[in-house]
């Protein structure tokens, strides 16, 4: 089954899917470019660790190295004190939350030349914790600037409606979502790629030496397929509102078209 959407799926956005959508889409987009790039290229799949805490932590839950105690199967003093007045404190606790240290891991692709080992163009999918503010935008943009000032090409895979867009010079970019492609030998200059949730997602080159024939790279045919092979269908309430919400105009556009699909 494809996705509802003729463009992106506001609804992969959220937060409890976006992680599995990045590792899905990150796979296929190696899967579909290996077979074209062989012999000379090969398409690596590399990870990008680092801890993040405060604000920028989603952590939930204990984490495995956490030591809990077991529970009690006798009575406790406290317990066997059961006839023990006591008074009632004077003022009532509130829950708050503390800030939580979570270890977070990114994938991203490495094209890599076989005979020497280089990288030659790295495709990143952004992911949320790149577009707020905390570690996980440093130290993206930290790596960014260092590919910037190199000889490797970059892709950078914006599917995420929310947050902070990376920064770039010219016109103020105004789409809901955004593909760059920059080559070393053009920059400063690149290809910027925008398109909003009602259009669908472009088809973009794949940068590399420039005696090479460049794959294109048709994005919205790899999301209705991760659509189908991860069953989003049966993951995704559409009865349910998007959060944070949409544009009344977007909201209604998406509406109309869950309707249309008999998916409200």
């Amino acid at each position: 089954m494809t996705s509802p959407f003729p463009g992106m799926n506001p609804y992969l956005e959220q937060p409890e899917i976006w992680s599995q959508v990045h590792k899905w889409l990150t796979l296929l987009i190696a899967q579909t470019l290996n077979p074209q790039l062989r012999p000379q290229y090969r398409v690596a799949i590399e990870e990008r660790v680092y801890e993040a805490k405060g604000e920028d932590s989603l952590l939930v839950g204990i984490p495995d190295d956490v030591v809990v105690q077991p529970s009690r199967t006798t009575p406790t003093p406290e317990q066997n004190s059961a006839n023990i007045a006591v008074a009632t404190p004077a003022v009532k606790p509130q829950k708050v939350t503390l800030p939580m240290t979570e270890t977070v891991r990114e994938w991203y692709l490495e094209v890599r030349q076989v005979e020497t080992g280089d990288v030659i163009t790295v495709i990143e999918i952004i992911s949320s914790k790149n577009k707020r503010a905390g570690e996980g935008r440093i130290k993206y943009e930290s790596k960014r600037q260092k590919l910037l000032d190199s000889r490797t090409h970059l892709i950078e895979i914006d599917l995420l409606c929310q947050g902070k867009a990376l920064p770039m010079n010219g016109q103020a970019i105004t789409s809901h979502y955004r593909i760059l492609v920059s080559r070393s030998s053009e920059r400063p200059q690149a290809d910027l790629y925008g398109f909003n949730l009602q259009q669908e997602i472009p088809v973009f080159p794949l940068p590399l030496k420039p005696e090479d024939t460049e794959p294109l790279i048709n994005l919205q045919e790899l999301l209705h397929r991760l659509y189908d092979q991860g069953s989003y269908d049966l993951a995704i309430n559409y009865h349910t509102e998007l959060k944070p919400s949409l544009s009344q105009a977007d909201a209604a556009w998406v509406d109309q078209v869950l309707r249309e699909q008999g998916l409200r």
